[in-house]
């Protein structure tokens, strides 16, 4: 009786009730006892790693994850849910929609639901789903689509809902601080008529501005949000310059009461009986003057500290702290988030968090597990053991020509002027770039990122491009330079009219409504640009403005912007830097020719320390942006140079065979120890755990930053090219038959391939089945786009239009 008793009565609680109701959710916390939460670098980061740094366990780490889920993704949820389970925290999933908001259907939010639960399996911690966050903002590709937005919410939490395990999921909706709401307009926020405008208009006024409420229009219901939240962090830059400044008095209780035209504390929190979630973070750039770090920080985390413990936000039930790092490589700083990267700092904020009710872990049992080690990773004698080989096939690779005397015949021996050992090392630097470019997660990604060292293929594209006009133009500068300034001005000319045609073609196509053309128009922040790792996932629209074309009168900085190159795909954006350098390759010619090298390079050199150190933009142009001219001509004028003195440089390595054995050598350590990197491009990828990960992300930056070209990654870069060239000119004849049927024809059309890939992305991004980061397939349409890329390079496809 006392049983059936119990059933009928949980009956009625299940229907009284609501699954996921504020009270449900709430739960896990205590009205003024708000948990500590963490967002790490993932990948660079660990759970036990932070805590240790600040003496404390946070009760919830988050993590991001995409919609609709990807298979590729899968370990590292796993893995971050280990994580979260072995300090006894509960976990949070910022969900990221990869597709629109109106393709977030209800049967696309329960395979999702679906998937979040098999992977959650026995974690014994509440979940939190964060689902598209900022949705307020312009710069996510869900952002200020009030109508559509409440759809998916209410679609996803209903999907979360409906599957069962009612205590163990918390849908938390959380827009943007609106203090510069509405920022700039979204390109897919509704236009002036719609319903959807209407909602944005929600003083009725006819024009959406900064009058209207910022989180109004996005609410997508009391049913459907358990948790409340709001991204707010202190930094005065509005995405402009950096600049370092201390936190007003009363900053953070001024951002949750009085921004965005609401209160949004007392609206959604204290009025809706709902928790509400801090997520923070305080700008600090080291090379930007101004405060100290520590007096931001700390001030800072002394406001957060108040707050979460104020009687007047009672309902707080976490204040998560953005805990990411990042080098501004479209700007000129870079940024510290973190709270625990000083010492001092961390130090200073557990005294202070002692002082606090502030919850911490572990907040549930503590896994029993051996503990988290990171999978595809080689520690210990493992990875010691692949840097032996590396040194034996090392001591192989220079011995067995002079022990082997059949080995001799397989030296490159063609009379010819054109070298085919440039040509392959040129198709090979193309098919990183391809690879790169399309950026889909594959196996092919295990080759081209990284993996041959601080190297991509930008960099060999840049010296290779410079080589080759020191081979051709170089004989003729001495005898015959008026044709020379003459061919080389014709050919920068046809680049650049063709970098014009891709620009204005890319934006014509992207106004069909049909065609998908985001993966070319915009680029998603990896939280390595201007608006640091605040800025991770960020979508920006690098034709802002241009619509504007089609204005009357054309406003007047328009046509300039187009003629200055300052609109047009990211991954084509190096042809401008190719265009400028090719006009003053003549001068540099010259120069060679007079027999002033020392003084071309050294020239080069210096501009190239100017550049890095001030990084000043000469142009405004988009390329600027990741090859800063002054930086990235060092590449391209060292390749003119070796281009023109190739036979006597070849010649004197040949007689000095210790430098090209120290340029070897040091190839391969540079690999070695590039296999390092805590990143990983998939779930085959595998790396070495030789060097502590904050250990290695220091090094990266200051010696191997990519952007500006750091010494690391500049000697990497030659020394590789050195090591290559040797390699194919002992061993040419095994690996032509190999690879250089395949390899030789593209880099022998190296421009015509990178013009060509830039369709073959605009083709990609239309596959519905090639964005599910499935790594087989993907794989597989990387075979048949270098596989077409070739065909067309042998049947010389458009070669009369386009330039080879």
């Amino acid at each position: 009786m006392a049983a059936l008793l119990a059933a009928v009565m949980m009956a009625l609680l299940a229907v009284v009730v609501p699954a996921g109701s504020a009270q449900a959710a709430r739960n896990f916390t205590e009205e003024g006892k708000p948990l500590l939460g963490a967002v790490l670098e993932w990948g660079e980061d660990t759970a036990g790693g932070f805590s240790e740094r600040l003496g404390a366990s946070p009760a919830i780490f988050g993590h991001d994850i995409a919609f609709p889920f990807r298979a590729s993704e899968e370990n590292d949820i796993r893995e971050f849910l280990e994580q979260s389970a072995g300090q006894g925290a509960h976990a949070m999933l910022t969900v990221r929609p990869a597709v629109p908001l109106d393709q977030v259907t209800a049967g696309a939010a329960a395979a999702f639901a679906g998937e979040v639960r098999r992977m959650q399996g026995g974690f014994k911690g509440q979940l939190l789903i964060r689902f598209a966050p900022d949705m307020n903002t312009s710069w996510v590709e869900w952002g200020q689509q009030p109508g559509d937005y409440r759809e998916a919410f209410q679609a996803v939490a209903a999907a979360f809902r409906d599957g069962g395990a009612r205590g163990s999921f918390v849908m938390v909706w959380e827009p943007y601080l609106g203090k510069d709401y509405p920022f700039d307009r979204n390109r897919n926020a509704p236009g002036p008529g719609s319903e959807g405008f209407n909602l944005l208009d929600t003083n009725g006024d006819g024009t959406w501005n900064g009058s209207d409420k910022a989180y109004e229009p996005y609410y997508p219901g009391d049913d459907a949000v358990d948790w409340v939240g709001l991204t707010a962090y202190h930094d005065d830059t509005a995405g402009g310059t950096a600049v370092n400044t201390v936190p007003r008095a009363g900053e953070l209780q001024e951002m949750l009461t009085a921004s965005g035209g609401e209160s949004f504390y007392g609206t959604y929190a204290a009025a809706r009986d709902k928790p509400f979630m801090l997520q923070t973070s305080a700008f600090y750039s080291p090379s930007s003057g101004g405060a100290a770090e520590a007096d931001i920080k700390n001030g800072w985390w002394d406001q957060v500290l108040g707050v979460a413990g104020s009687a007047d936000f009672a309902l707080t039930g976490a204040v998560v702290w953005d805990e990411r790092t990042s080098t501004r490589d479209t700007g000129v700083a870079s940024i510290d988030w973190r709270l625990t990267g000083n010492a001092g700092i961390a130090d200073a904020a557990h005294s202070r968090l002692e002082e606090a009710p502030i919850v911490t872990g572990p907040v549930t049992d503590v896994s029993s597990g051996p503990g988290f080690v990171r999978s595809n990773t080689l520690s210990g004698a493992a990875a010691w053991t692949v840097g032996a080989a590396l040194i034996i096939l090392l001591v192989a690779l220079w011995q067995v020509p002079a022990r082997l005397g059949a080995v001799t015949a397989w030296g490159y021996s063609d009379p010819s002027s054109r070298d085919s050992r440039v040509d392959l090392l040129r198709g090979l630097a193309i098919v990183f770039v391809v690879v790169n470019h399309l950026g889909m997660v594959s196996l092919f990604q295990l080759l081209t990122q990284e993996a041959v060292g601080f190297v991509s293929g930008a960099e060999l594209f840049v010296l290779f491009s410079g080589l080759v006009v020191g081979m051709v133009y170089g004989p003729r500068a001495k005898d015959d330079f008026g044709t020379v300034v003459d061919l080389t001005s014709r050919r920068a000319g046809k680049l650049y009219v063709t970098a014009l045609v891709v620009l204005v073609g890319v934006f014509l196509l992207s106004l069909l409504p049909a065609f998908r053309t985001d993966a070319l128009t915009t680029f998603v922040d990896q939280g390595t640009g201007g608006a640091g790792h605040e800025g991770a996932g960020r979508t920006y629209d690098l034709y802002a403005g241009m619509e504007t074309l089609f204005q009357f009168p054309v406003p007047a900085q328009v046509l300039p912007a187009i003629l200055l190159l300052q609109f047009g795909p990211w991954q084509f954006n190096v042809m401008g830097l190719y265009v400028v350098l090719l006009l003053a390759s003549p001068l540099i010619l010259a120069a060679l020719n007079r027999g002033k090298a020392v003084w071309v390079l050294a020239a080069s050199l210096a501009v190239y320390a100017v550049g890095t150190v001030t990084r000043f933009r000469l142009l405004p142009s988009q390329f600027e942006d990741s090859f800063p001219l002054l930086v990235w001509q060092v590449l391209f004028v060292i390749g003119l140079a070796a281009g023109f003195h190739r036979r006597s440089i070849v010649a004197w390595l040949s007689l000095h065979t210790g430098v090209v054995v120290a340029c070897t050598a040091l190839a391969f350590a540079f690999a070695f120890v590039s296999w390092g990197n805590p990143y990983l491009a998939n779930g085959y990828d595998v790396r070495l755990a030789i060097i502590p990960d904050t250990a290695y992300r220091a090094m990266y930056d200051l010696f191997f930053g990519r952007t500006y070209l750091a010494p690391g990654r500049l000697l990497n870069v030659l020394v590789l090219v050195v090591a290559a060239y040797a390699f194919l000119t002992a061993y040419w004849k095994p690996v032509q038959r190999a690879l250089g049927w395949f390899l030789v024809p593209l880099g022998r059309a190296t421009l015509y391939v990178f013009i060509m890939h830039v369709v073959l992305i605009a083709v990609i991004a239309n596959i519905p089945a090639l964005q599910q980061e499935n790594i087989l397939i993907n794989t597989l349409a990387y075979a048949v786009v270098l596989g077409l890329l070739w065909a067309m390079v042998r049947t010389r496809f458009l070669f009369r239009i386009i330039p080879t």
